[in-house]
């Protein structure tokens, strides 16, 4: 029960994702990062088979590396999705990644911005997008409250009534969230919204 979504605000861009690892009827933990930094203004939300999430999203962050360390300059956000559309598009005829993602960057030229990307490498520049079982609602959340000029305070209000309408309306509800914005201050941990936490086991 997945639930990956984002929006870009006034000067800023933000990624929320549950924080649970599971597998059929099991939670493994409830702390799982499913935010990638690509760099230091770039973010990649993903959701997906746990195998694939994990390993396309290293494949994209270190050659996003590899591209700065070579050229000397850092990919755009708008590249940085082209990229790994085509990644996805080359992938998909011979072993397709399950898996999709929300990429939110800030550029100096051109602002913030937010790429919907599917498993079927269908890429699109949007103002809010969400993937997952909490996208029925956080998705109908947004189209009611959200405007091109949020604050980040309005912002973060948004994401906290989508977080409780997951919560009290889907069936199985992820009970953690984290939140992470990137600006011109670049890419960061905003916040968490935790109901459960992973208790430490000491060892025997």
């Amino acid at each position: 029960m997945e639930c990956v979504f984002g929006l870009v605000g006034k000067d800023y861009a933000l990624v929320v994702a549950d924080t649970s690892a599971v597998h059929s009827i099991l939670v493994h933990k409830s702390n799982e990062d499913k935010i990638m930094k690509l760099d230091s203004h770039k973010l990649m939300g993903a959701s997906g088979e746990a195998g694939d999430r994990a390993q396309f999203t290293e494949f994209i962050q270190k050659n996003v590396a590899l591209y700065q360390f070579r050229n000397g300059i850092p990919l755009t956000t708008a590249a940085a999705a082209n990229f790994t559309r085509g990644e996805l598009a080359t992938a998909l005829r011979k072993s397709p990644y399950m898996v999709n993602i929300i990429l939110a960057g800030y550029d100096k030229e051109t602002g913030p911005s937010l790429y919907f990307i599917d498993y079927i490498a269908s890429v699109h520049k949007v103002d809010k997008a969400a993937f997952g079982y909490g996208s029925y609602f956080s998705l109908a959340m947004m189209d009611r409250h959200y405007h091109s000029n949020m604050s980040v305070e309005e912002a973060i209000d948004l994401v906290d009534k989508c977080i409780i309408e997951i919560r009290s309306r889907l069936v199985v509800a992820p009970p953690n969230f984290v939140i992470k914005i990137v600006d011109k201050d670049g890419a960061r941990e905003y916040a968490w919204r935790e109901s459960i936490k992973d208790a430490h086991i000491s060892a025997a």
